[in-house]
């Protein structure tokens, strides 16, 4: 097996009640991530770089942001006559209703499965930012005869997310023998990252069955209604950086901790492309100051920053101080003002003289165009 043989799909809208204030006008997938990324780049990117040449986007609403970003797929080497990025709204049927859940997703764009000629199908959702090189998840799923293998890490199980399965038992060949859904505990687990490998014939039996038993749960229905009858296989990808977004606190939380250069360093372990802005070098004042941040090109700084992760055209003015934040793309907090542990969506705008503080463990969230 290579990527070549494997078709990639990627679900743009799932999970994105996990980040309310941040979907609203967007799909999961088009959040911004860490100084000028979108949680849709890690898994394209992965996929690319583990060999991938055909990839579908399944998305469902508010996709304007996510065309926009994606676009004919070329920042990805995606732009070609052969295979390239597919965009997948709901609308392929000739009804102009919502895909209703993963099942149902999956079963509309069937056509798609159908007129592509890879032999596999790897499916991953956007709430997940790792760097994983599936190419390895290929050999582990050839190598071990597997119907079925699902990527997942040992950690804290994503609470305020559904459809979470976690392996609660595992042979020592990895293959799965019991697991159960949206598992209470505050234990550690081996939860699914909903990255899964298997043959495309496979998926389209499995759906089209579920879907003609109006069965609403790809997870309780298709995975483990079949634990005992396919051979489902765990690939434990822990030892990569790996950050499962449920909440905005957890979006908070493993946005800052790339402030740390080790973190950076294995999460870029291969390349994230992107959509770039050319944009100007930032601009620093005379009085600013920058303490362990990540800043995009094209803003301009006269304050005081640190521990903060500031996006591009972002402007920050003088006797600014401005701590533990995450400042999207073309906000501007103006001078003298006071910002700690906040997240502004895109052209937020804070005035003068504005105090604004949350905390580390309960961040304020401003939505896009806020004016404070």
């Amino acid at each position: 097996m290579n990527g070549k043989t494997v078709l990639g799909v990627i679900f743009a809208n799932i999970h994105e009640e996990a980040l309310d204030s941040l979907t609203a006008m967007r799909t999961m997938g088009s959040v911004p991530f860490c100084s000028r990324f979108r949680l849709i780049d890690f898994p394209l990117s992965n996929m690319v770089e583990s060999g991938i040449t055909k990839i579908g986007v399944v998305t469902n609403s508010n996709f304007q942001s996510l065309m926009d970003h994606v676009g004919t797929g070329k920042p990805w080497d995606l732009s070609r006559k052969n295979d390239g990025l597919y965009l997948l709204p709901p609308f392929s049927l000739g009804s102009a209703s919502m895909w209703g859940n993963r099942i149902d997703a999956i079963y509309g764009n069937m056509n798609f499965l159908h007129q592509s000629n890879q032999t596999y199908v790897l499916m991953a959702d956007c709430n997940n930012v790792l760097s994983a090189d599936y190419s390895k998840l290929m050999a582990a799923h050839e190598e071990s005869g597997a119907d079925i293998t699902i990527l997942g890490v040992k950690g804290k199980m994503p609470a305020n997310i559904g459809s979470v399965l976690s392996f609660d038992k595992v042979d020592g060949d990895g293959r799965i023998r019991e697991m159960s859904l949206d598992r209470q505990t505050d234990d550690e687990v081996f939860y699914s990252c909903n990255i899964i490998l298997m043959k495309k014939y496979l998926l389209e039996t499995l759906v089209t069955a579920a879907h003609s038993k109006n069965e609403v749960s790809f997870q309780r229905n298709v995975i483990m209604a079949n634990v005992d009858k396919l051979k489902i296989y765990a690939y434990d990808a822990t030892d990569s950086f790996v950050g499962t977004i449920d909440s905005i606190q957890s979006y908070y939380d493993i946005s800052m901790s790339l402030l740390e250069k080790d973190n950076r360093k294995k999460l870029f372990a291969s390349p994230i492309s992107t959509k770039e802005r050319d944009d100007m070098p930032t601009l620093y004042g005379p009085d600013s100051s920058l303490k362990n941040s990540l800043v995009a090109d094209g803003c301009i700084i006269e304050g005081k920053v640190e521990n903060c992760i500031i996006f591009k055209g972002v402007k920050i003015g003088k006797n600014t101080v401005v701590k533990d934040s995450i400042l999207m793309q073309d906000t501007v907090v103006g001078d003298n003002s006071r910002v700690s542990c906040v997240i502004t969506d895109k052209n937020v705008s804070i005035k003068d003289g504005v105090e604004l503080s949350g905390a580390k463990t309960f961040p304020v969230c401003l939505t896009k165009g806020t004016r404070i």
